[in-house]
C-alpha cells in the first residue's frame, strides 16, 4: 500500500479552485400533469414537467477538470417562480444506472424527479463524481467530492434557467435516500458552511450512512452477517480513486474475492452481480457472510488496532455528521434497515443536539421496514414537512 496525502491534499485544493460552466442541456422528454398525477396516485400534482440531461463542467476524483452529468426537471408552466429541490440518488448498480440517463433502463430513480416537478419544484438531480458522463469510478460517499459535483450542478441549472425563462427564487430543499441520503447531508453542511445560514431553505436527511468511522466501520470489524458485502469494496474503491492508497486491489482485499471486485470496477458486472458472488464466496470459504473476511487479515487488524491507519482516517474525513445545521431538518430512518443500520441516524441526530441544533426532528418512520421498504414512508414524511 501507499499513503498519498499530498495527492489528497492537492486535489482537495482543486476542488474549491475550479469554476463550472454548462455544456449542454438536453430535452429528454416530457410528461403531463395528468401523466404525473396517474402515475403517483396523488391528485396534489399542479403541473407537468420538462426533463433535461444537463452537463456541465466540475472536477473529477483527482481535481482534473471534467464533464458531469444529472438530471434537471422543470415544471411546465413558465409564468411561474418556482423553488428549487435538490434530490440525491441513492447506490447504483451500474456507472450508467444514474438519473441522467432516465427514462432508459438504469435511470429509473430519476422518475422521483416528476413527482417533484409536479408539486412545483425545479428538481435537480446529480449523477455524482464518476457516474454518467463523469470520468473514473464513483467516489462513493467521498463527502466534498459528492458536495462539489452538487454545487455546481446547482450554479449550472442557475446559469441556464436565467436564458431559457425558467425563474427561480430563493428557495432550496434538499433531500436524499441511502447514499443519497449521506450525499444531502454532505451538501447540506457544505452550503451552510460556504455560503450562510439562508442558503438552504428546508432539509431531510433519509436512511443514509453519515458515520462511516463508527457505525459503517462495524460492520467491517463485527462478527455479524452482513448481506450486502459489495458495499465494502465500493467503499473502498471510490477512496482510491480520490486518495490513491493501494496500487492492487490484493493490497486491501485477500485474492479469492479480488477477480469479482476488479469487474465491478471495469464495468463488467452490475454492484448486485458482485453482491451475490461474493455472498456465494464468503459462505463457499468461511461458511459465513462476514463482509469483513473479504479483507487482508493485516488490513483488518490494522483497521482495528491502529487508530491512525490510513482508511480509519479516511473513514473520519468523510463522517457527515457532526456540525450543526441550521436550517429546519429532519433525519428518518427505519429501525429495521437490513442495509445502513438505523444508528447512524441516532448517532447523527444526537450528535447534531449536542452541538445546539435548534430546528431537528427525527423519525422511525416504520419500524419493521427494511431498507427497501423505508423508502415510501420515509419520502411521504419528507413530502409532508
Amino acid at each position: 500500500m501507499k499513503s498519498s496525502l499530498f495527492t489528497f491534499l492537492f486535489s482537495t485544493f482543486l476542488f474549491f479552485c475550479h469554476a463550472q460552466d454548462v455544456v449542454s442541456v438536453t430535452l429528454k422528454g416530457s410528461k403531463t400533469k395528468t401523466q404525473i398525477s396517474t402515475l403517483y396516485n396523488l391528485p396534489l400534482i399542479k403541473f407537468g414537467a420538462k426533463y433535461y440531461q444537463v452537463k456541465y463542467t466540475s472536477v473529477d476524483a483527482k481535481g482534473a477538470k471534467d464533464t458531469l452529468s444529472g438530471l434537471l426537471m422543470v415544471p411546465d408552466d413558465l409564468k411561474y417562480k418556482y423553488p428549487r429541490l435538490v434530490y440525491q440518488h441513492g447506490t447504483s448498480d451500474c456507472k450508467k444506472c444514474v438519473p441522467s440517463t432516465y427514462p432508459s433502463a438504469g435511470g429509473e430513480e430519476g422518475e422521483l424527479g416528476l413527482l417533484f416537478s409536479g408539486l412545483g419544484y425545479v428538481a435537480i438531480l446529480p449523477d455524482y463524481v464518476g457516474m454518467g458522463s463523469g470520468r473514473g469510478f464513483q467516489t462513493y460517499v467521498h463527502a466534498s467530492s459528492i458536495a462539489r459535483a452538487t454545487e455546481d450542478m446547482l450554479a449550472a441549472v442557475a446559469v441556464w434557467a436565467s436564458q431559457n425563462g425558467v425563474q427561480v427564487n430563493q428557495q432550496l430543499f434538499i433531500t436524499g435516500y441511502s447514499q443519497g441520503g449521506y450525499a444531502s447531508m454532505a451538501i447540506h453542511r457544505h452550503l451552510e458552511a460556504t455560503q450562510g445560514s439562508s442558503s438552504v431553505t428546508a432539509a431531510s436527511h433519509m436512511s443514509g450512512p453519515y458515520n462511516l468511522s463508527g457505525v459503517m466501520r462495524e460492520l467491517i470489524l463485527g462478527n455479524k452477517a452482513y448481506t450486502y458485502p459489495a458495499y465494502i469494496p465500493n467503499t473502498v474503491m471510490g477512496f482510491n480513486e480520490v486518495y490513491g492508497f493501494y496500487n492492487n486491489l490484493s493490497d486491501i482485499f485477500k485474492p479469492e474475492y479480488v477477480t469479482d471486485i476488479k469487474n465491478y470496477y471495469d464495468g463488467k458486472i452490475t454492484l448486485t452481480s458482485l453482491n451475490i458472488k461474493l455472498l456465494q464466496l464468503l459462505n463457499a470459504n468461511t461458511g459465513t457472510i462476514i463482509s469483513g473476511k473479504m479483507l487482508r487479515d493485516d488490513v483488518i487488524d490494522s483497521i482495528r488496532n491502529q487508530p491512525n491507519y490510513f482508511l480509519n482516517k479516511v473513514l473520519e474525513e468523510n463522517d457527515v455528521y457532526d456540525w450543526t445545521p441550521i436550517a429546519p431538518t429532519r433525519i428518518l430512518y427505519c429501525k429495521a434497515d437490513d442495509q445502513v443500520p438505523y444508528q447512524n441516524s441516532i448517532v447523527a441526530y444526537d450528535t447534531m443536539i449536542a452541538n445546539g441544533a435548534t430546528k431537528l426532528e427525527i423519525f422511525d418512520v416504520l419500524t419493521t421496514a427494511n431498507h427497501g421498504t423505508c423508502f415510501n414512508p420515509a419520502m411521504s414524511n419528507t413530502l409532508i414537512f
